[in-house]
């Protein structure tokens, strides 16, 4: 396990990080500085309201949103991370199973990006779909703040959409004048956590796209705000889930009220109205004020599209968990009323109030606790988590998916998944595959949650 003090024993690694080669470059030349895309997390001023630029936002890129980063599966992918903001980061590349050298994690899988250094990503992604990338470091603030972008794996035997509209759906904490409030209320970390108060689609308040009418669209949608449960829908048009977390669905199913956590994705195939200029809406319905997160207006000619037509999209290559072999995992979602944390230097949120088999993560230092769970690799594993809290928490494994099988509270599809919602008093059973070799973060994707305790890691060896 890579920590703060192994890390400053190897004079080797020490100059290895000091000379910017990174992790890759420090475990045998995995990627190449001069082939890999550079990206740069910056801060920068977003024309997020009315009440002109909000200043103090963070982003990757040059310009004002994070870039979509479009890889193919089965393919090498290179990124340059250079860090011009003023503290540490990393990026962690949500429901990825690549390396667990690349994962992103502080102390557990990479040491510190510092400002002013860079890191050089390397992977070849396994699998077609729609995930995103964010820092896993200060995360609630650098998260908070706008640092997170989507990431398509494009697949060539994918079918042909007529377009296709990617959308980073995220909250802002944003006072009257437009500028950053406390990202956070202690109270609201230890309930729900503390909700936004500017909703938009990729950086702004219900954008409008254009599509062709009566054609069909590919719309893929991230969750992406530290905070917020979604129940979605779209109106004036009709509207399936192909894919959910980056996986396709067996069976696809109509757009309606589906509860999306922080962290999920969804792939939907939208057929556009026949009328030139007429609106779908796509909704947020949970909570006492529904919100429009976006629009969607036809243009030309109807195409005629029929969204029966469309063929189904192709499997990742998953391992079926062999249910008849499987050892039972325990896994106990709690509130925690242990002493504060102690901080690290990305940052603590100074509170204990979340656990997961009653021990809080120990914040972001150099001194992991013990991993709930040491795995074989190969074999197959149940992960039984009970939720008795008030709250519901989107639960998110690294490097890994699994298959939600059975649950007292909900139905459950059939689909691979790395972030599952489990609700207050749901019991479900999550089987996987154990075959991806490492230490692999399991948390709450309410960052609040995560950062007052609910956090931990399963090792696979």
């Amino acid at each position: 396990m890579l920590t703060r003090r192994t890390l400053l024993k190897s004079t080797l690694a020490a100059g290895a990080y000091a000379g910017g080669l990174g992790l890759a470059g420090y475990f045998g030349g995995i990627a190449s500085a001069k082939a890999a895309m550079p990206l740069v997390a910056r801060r920068t001023e977003a024309l997020i309201t009315d009440k002109g630029p909000t200043k103090g936002a963070m982003t990757y890129g040059e310009a004002e949103i994070p870039p979509v980063l479009r890889m193919r599966r089965g393919e090498l992918f290179n990124l340059r991370l250079d860090n011009q903001l003023d503290e540490p980061t990393t990026i962690h590349w949500h429901g990825l199973r690549i390396d667990n050298r690349m994962d992103g994690v502080p102390f557990l899988t990479q040491p510190y990006v510092y400002g002013g250094d860079g890191f050089d990503y390397a992977f070849t992604p396994p699998d077609a779909g729609t995930f995103w990338y964010h820092p896993h470091c200060n995360t609630l603030e650098q998260m908070g703040r706008g640092l997170a972008g989507l990431v398509v794996v494009e697949d060539p035997a994918d079918p042909v959409f007529d377009a296709e509209i990617v959308l980073n759906l995220r909250d802002w904490r944003l006072g009257g004048d437009g500028q950053f409030i406390a990202q956070f209320r202690p109270r609201d970390a230890a309930r729900a956590g503390t909700f936004g108060t500017v909703r938009t689609a990729n950086w702004r308040r219900e954008p409008q796209y254009d599509a062709p009418a009566g054609g069909l669209v590919r719309l893929r949608l991230a969750a992406t705000d530290v905070t917020r449960i979604l129940a979605l829908v779209v109106d004036g048009a009709a509207a399936e889930v192909i894919a959910a977390d980056g996986n396709p669905v067996a069976e696809r199913f109509a757009l309606d009220h589906l509860l999306v956590g922080p962290g999920q994705r969804l792939d939907l195939v939208l057929r556009m109205p026949d009328g030139e200029g007429a609106v779908a809406v796509l909704k947020d319905l949970r909570g006492t004020k529904p919100a429009t997160l976006a629009t969607f207006r036809a243009t030309g000619a109807s195409l005629k599209r029929d969204i029966r037509d469309l063929p189904a999209l192709a499997a990742n290559p998953m391992a079926e968990p062999d249910l008849s072999a499987a050892t039972q995992l325990p896994f106990i979602l709690s509130a925690s009323a242990e002493e504060r944390p102690k901080d690290g230097i990305c940052g603590s949120l100074g509170y204990n109030f979340w656990a997961i088999n009653k021990v809080p993560w120990a914040d972001d230092t150099g001194d992991p606790t013990a991993p709930l769970a040491e795995m074989k690799t190969g074999r197959t594993y149940v992960f039984n988590v009970e939720n008795p809290t008030p709250q519901a928490h989107p639960l998110h494994l690294h490097g890994l998916a699994f298959r939600p099988m059975n649950s007292n509270k909900q139905a459950v599809r059939p689909h691979f998944t790395d972030t599952y919602l489990i609700l207050p008093d749901e019991k479900v059973q999550l089987a996987l595959v154990a075959d991806n070799p490492g230490d692999w973060v399991f948390h709450c994707h309410i960052i609040e949650h995560q950062k007052t305790g609910m956090t931990s890691y399963v090792r696979v060896a």
